[in-house]
């Protein structure tokens, strides 16, 4: 699954601290990394998902930013 990379930029230190969230939550290394750069994901939104039984690939895609209203 890839995640679309947005343009906002975030600190370095602050996507290293998010993504050791996710791993820690449970999401493989390569998802949580791809998904802490982006600052449109809502962190605690996908971490309380997973911990309620849902797969961290489907909570990726449940709470996926829109697409600035492009085609899908």
């Amino acid at each position: 699954m890839r995640v679309e990379q947005r343009a906002e930029k975030t600190a370095p230190e602050i996507v290293s601290w998010r993504r050791l969230q996710l791993v820690e939550a449970g999401f493989r290394p390569a998802l949580a990394a791809e998904v802490a750069r982006d600052a449109a994901f809502d962190l605690h939104a996908l971490i309380e998902l997973v911990e309620r039984g849902c797969e961290p690939e489907l909570a990726v895609r449940i709470l996926a930013p829109l697409n600035d209203g492009r085609p899908v």
